[in-house]
């Protein structure tokens, strides 16, 4: 979907057309918004389809007729597995226009359209750019305390009890971070071009805040590379207490295979064809039997089974004495 807006009264509004510079804004692109931005507005094939790549990083171009930004923008998309990811998004610019191109809807976006970005202005298409890469910056930022949040959150779920869904809730997080730290990194690259080379015209003040998103960019880089250090220690901590839990529940296992295996050997004397003790015996002297071999199993399995700490012996004032004469020679 194509949407032209322009600017009235501060605040941007759908329109046509015009001579006065406008935000051509495409996204959610289809094969016939694709032509429509091949034939009208001079974009070549090879530049879209790099748009609408995944995978593209970040970088910057120069054209004939225009300049070419990719950078990367945070998505969430609650319906995904992966919750949070990157994008990238297109920014060509042109002398009296600019146009975007997104091969889906994201904040950022939606946050321009609503006016809800202060001090953006059509009349200065480069301080345009340089609000957008701040915006950028700022969801980033946000994106991050909420997957930080999230993690702290299945963290005090898993403490209760360790499931597979919040261990795989974990991953899905981790794999977020990921993205996020690779298309930041991709990011920072692009800000140090913009402030290095001329390839936009940007005065003073522009390239001021542009160093104060850089210096975003930067922190937004150790906060994801913080958050996925703790996520992976989190993982590795509970990936060792399942293995613990396991161990646990294989040893009681194996200690009720062990008791077992004595009433069964007791009963399989009495199964085979000759002569056994109390064979001969009258009464319910087989009762007793039973009785006797399941208290016996019982106690077996209570001891085994039992994990109290063994006391230990208190030393006596002679033994103590001795054990200082023993340390002072030692030492000396």
């Amino acid at each position: 979907m194509i949407t032209i807006w322009k600017q009235e009264n501060r605040k941007l509004v759908e329109g046509e057309r015009t001579d006065t510079p406008i935000w051509v804004d495409a996204r959610n692109v289809t094969r016939e918004d694709i032509r429509v931005l091949e034939s009208e507005y001079g974009i070549d094939t090879e530049t879209i389809m790099d748009i609408l790549d995944p995978d593209e990083l970040s970088r910057i171009d120069r054209e004939d007729e225009y300049t070419l930004i990719i950078v990367r923008l945070p998505i969430f998309i609650a319906t995904n597995e992966v919750s949070y990811f990157t994008i990238p998004l297109g920014i060509i610019l042109f002398p009296n226009m600019i146009l975007t191109i997104c091969w889906a809807d994201c904040e950022l976006l939606g946050d321009l359209t609503n006016n809800r970005v202060r001090g953006l202005t059509l009349n200065d298409l480069p301080a345009f750019v340089v609000r957008v890469l701040a915006r950028a910056d700022l969801i980033f930022l946000r994106y991050l305390k909420e997957i930080n949040r999230r993690s702290n959150s299945i963290e005090i779920e898993l403490q209760k009890s360790v499931r597979n869904n919040e261990l795989i809730q974990l991953l899905y997080l981790e794999k977020s971070l990921t993205f996020f730290t690779t298309s930041l990194k991709s990011n920072q690259l692009l800000f140090e071009k913009l402030m290095k080379t001329r390839l936009i015209q940007l005065d003073e003040e522009d390239r001021d805040w542009l160093e104060d998103v850089a210096i975003d960019n930067r922190q937004a880089i150790e906060m994801s590379d913080i958050y996925s250090n703790i996520l992976s220690g989190m993982m590795d901590a509970f990936a060792s207490v399942i293995s613990n839990n396991l161990s646990i529940v294989m040893k009681r296992l194996t200690v009720i295979n062990l008791v077992l295996m004595i009433p069964t050997m007791i009963t399989s004397f009495f199964g085979m064809n000759v002569n056994v003790p109390m064979m001969k015996w009258s009464g319910h002297w087989a009762i007793f039997v039973i009785l006797g071999v399941c208290l016996a199993t019982s106690f077996i399995a209570m001891f085994l089974l039992s994990d109290k700490p063994i006391k230990k012996r208190k030393m006596t004032p002679s033994e103590q004495n001795k054990l200082r004469r023993k340390n002072r020679a030692a030492a000396g």
